[in-house]
């Protein structure tokens, strides 16, 4: 009887420490998981802070790598085709006409679910044309609200946009 009951102990004590063991790698395992979480958090927004700080030194330099191939760019509601053609027919070109293009208020909030990535930015935007006597421009500053999300995508180890949407309207005036 006794070699019963001592085994009985004996099987209980090893289920609990089985258990144990197993509560502490799932545990081990949900900080590892919301660690890297935290970096692929981390690593979205320095893409999209890349692409922003891109565009306030007025240059399309390095953003290339910032996109996957065939990412897909809409602004106000229209189709800019992909990044490369955004790049060509529209950013590109009109970064010239520019002496400034600063972003304030600038907020990022990012979730990742594996092997994507959504993200919102919110900005205030003020650019400052450059005057063109030549096409009868004159200097310009030009300040809104902004908004933009976008899908990034894991590839290759490396998160890229695969989507971008950005809008923006008037910023409200204080009313005296």
């Amino acid at each position: 009887m006794n070699i019963i009951k001592n085994s009985a102990l004996v099987l209980s004590i090893t289920i609990l420490s089985i258990s144990c063991q197993n509560n502490s790698q799932k545990e081990a395992l949900a900080v590892s998981n919301t660690e890297n979480l935290q970096v692929d958090v981390l690593a979205v927004t320095q893409v999209l802070k890349r692409y922003k700080d891109a565009i306030q030194a007025l240059t399309t330099e390095g953003t290339t790598e910032l996109f996957a191939e065939d990412a897909q760019v809409y602004e106000s509601g229209g189709s800019e085709g992909t990044y490369s053609n955004y790049l060509d027919h529209h950013l590109g070109p009109e970064l010239d006409y520019f002496e400034s293009f600063t972003f304030s208020d600038y907020k990022i909030e990012a979730k990742v679910d594996l092997p994507y990535a959504f993200a919102t930015e919110t900005y205030v935007y003020t650019i400052k044309i450059k005057p063109d006597e030549e096409k009868g421009r004159q200097a310009k500053t030009i300040k809104k609200k902004g908004v933009a999300t976008s899908v990034l995508k894991k590839i290759n180890n490396q998160w890229k946009i695969i989507s971008t949407h950005s809008s923006s309207r008037n910023t409200k005036k204080a009313s005296h």
